[in-house]
């Protein structure tokens, strides 16, 4: 899916970056994901969601696809999450991890522990 970029792609991207604009990620972990502009930092950096994690992105390693999805500035993920599946693009559920309880040690009593000499 990594696409070889010439020097004047880079201004051909800026110009398709838009609000709502699907894209495919092309670095780091989350790279071959699909995911929508919600967000434009400035020239060179965008807030994406989807089937990626919400965060600022560089535009470079964003491949924008010609689908767009009506979205305000901003939207939450949830918000998201029903676009994407009006358009059929599966997504994982995020569950955030309850916390374990931990063992409590029990004391030794005085009784218990070993006698002094």
């Amino acid at each position: 899916m990594l696409s070889m970029r010439k020097k004047g792609d880079k201004e051909e991207v800026q110009n398709m970056i838009e609000i709502g604009r699907l894209c495919v990620k092309t670095a780091g972990r989350d790279a071959n994901l699909k995911c929508v502009v919600v967000e434009i930092v400035d020239k060179n950096y965008v807030i994406i969601d989807g089937q990626t994690r919400r965060k600022k992105c560089n535009i470079t390693h964003l491949e924008p696809l010609k689908d767009t999805i009506k979205i305000k500035k901003g939207v939450s993920h949830s918000e998201i999450m029903k676009e994407f599946s009006k358009l059929g693009i599966e997504l994982k559920e995020k569950k955030s991890k309850k916390p374990k309880q931990r063992p409590v040690k029990k004391r030794k009593s005085r009784k218990e522990a070993s006698p002094k000499k």
